[in-house]
C-alpha cells in the first residue's frame, strides 16, 4: 500500500473561520482510494480458488478488487450498478477485470455477484461486511495515528461502513471518531437509532459509493460503542466541498471523498475551540473536475 500524505489547510482559504485542519489524502492510494486495503486483506490472508475472485461494487471496491487481484495474478469478476461513475467502471475494465453492469443499485449488483460465486465458486470479496475487509480498511487508523498522533477528532465519510468500522476499531475511543453521510443515504444514522442495521433510502449524488441498503452487521456494535456521532450532509453541500477542495487545495475529489470535509465547510459539525480536527478524503474517481 501507499502510506498517503497528509495536508495541512487553513479553513480561511474555504472562507471559514478558524484555524487549520489536517487532510489525511487517502484518495492518492492505489486504485483511486481506501478500497485498496481491504481489497489485499482478503486477497494476502484468504485461500483464493482457481475460479479467482468476484465483487460488487459501486464502483470503488470494484477497482481495488480489480487492482490487487491483477497484481496478484487472480482473475476478477466485478458486478457494479448502473449508477456507478464511468470513471469508476473504466478504471474497472483498465485493470482487466471482467466487468457486469446490471441492476440500478449496490444491492442488485451484490446480488448477481451472489448467484455468480455460487455458480462458478469464485471466491466473495464484500465491499464492507467481511472481517478481512474490516482489517484492511483498518490499517487506515494505524496510519492517521502515526501521521497525526495528536488529533482530536476525525472525520469519516459512511457508506456500508467498513472503513469507518476499522478506524473506530483502531482507535477504541481514543479519538473522536465522528461519522459523515449523506441526508439520501442515512444508513449508519438510521441504525445507531433503530439500535440495528436498517434499510435506509438510497440515493443523492454519492449513491455510487455512499448509498448500500443497510450498514454492516459486523461493523455496526464496533460504531455504536466507538463512533461519537453522526452527521448528515446535504447534496449541495457535497458538491460545494468538491468545488471548495478543487480550488482550495487542488484535490479533484469524487462525491464521497468530499463528503466529510462538507460537514465542516457546511457547518454540520463546528470544532470546540482549540479542537484539533482531521478530514479523511477518501476517494478520487471522478472526471469532473470543474464541479459545474
Amino acid at each position: 500500500m501507499r502510506h498517503t500524505p497528509v495536508m495541512r489547510v487553513s479553513l480561511a482559504d474555504f472562507g471559514l473561520a478558524g484555524g487549520a485542519v489536517d487532510l489525511k489524502l487517502e484518495c492518492l492510494q492505489h486504485s483511486g482510494s481506501f478500497k485498496a486495503r481491504g481489497a489485499f486483506a482478503n486477497l494476502l490472508t484468504r485461500d483464493v480458488p482457481t475460479a479467482g475472485v468476484v465483487a460488487a461494487s459501486g464502483g470503488n471496491h470494484g477497482a481495488a478488487v480489480a487492482y490487487a487481484a491483477r497484481k496478484l495474478g487472480v482473475p476478477a469478476t466485478i458486478f457494479v450498478p448502473s449508477i456507478s461513475a464511468r470513471a469508476k467502471t473504466d478504471l474497472i475494465r483498465s485493470f482487466d477485470a471482467q466487468l457486469v453492469v446490471g441492476g440500478d443499485r449496490y444491492a442488485d449488483a451484490l446480488a448477481a455477484s451472489e448467484v455468480f460465486a455460487h455458480e462458478t465458486g469464485a471466491m466473495q470479496i464484500h465491499a464492507f461486511n467481511q472481517p478481512e475487509t474490516l482489517v484492511g480498511q483498518g490499517t487506515l487508523g494505524l496510519e492517521v495515528e502515526e501521521d497525526l498522533p495528536d488529533i482530536d477528532t476525525l472525520l469519516v465519510a459512511v457508506g456500508g461502513g467498513g472503513l469507518i468500522g476499522g478506524i473506530a476499531a483502531w482507535y477504541r475511543g481514543r479519538v473522536k471518531v465522528v461519522a459523515v453521510e449523506p441526508e439520501e443515504a442515512p444508513t449508519l444514522a438510521m441504525a445507531l437509532a433503530a439500535g440495528r442495521p436498517v434499510d435506509a433510502p438510497a440515493g443523492g449524488v454519492a449513491a455510487d459509493s455512499l448509498a448500500p441498503r443497510q450498514v454492516g452487521d459486523l461493523m455496526f456494535p464496533i460504531a455504536r460503542d466507538h463512533v461519537a456521532q453522526s452527521v448528515l450532509v446535504t447534496d449541495d453541500a457535497i458538491r460545494e466541498a468538491q468545488r471548495g477542495l478543487w480550488a482550495s487545495a487542488r484535490l479533484a475529489v469524487e462525491p464521497g471523498g468530499a463528503a466529510a470535509m462538507a460537514a465542516l465547510l457546511s457547518g454540520r459539525y463546528v470544532p470546540a475551540e482549540g479542537e484539533r480536527v482531521a478530514v479523511l478524503v477518501c476517494g478520487s474517481n471522478t472526471t469532473a473536475v470543474n464541479f459545474d
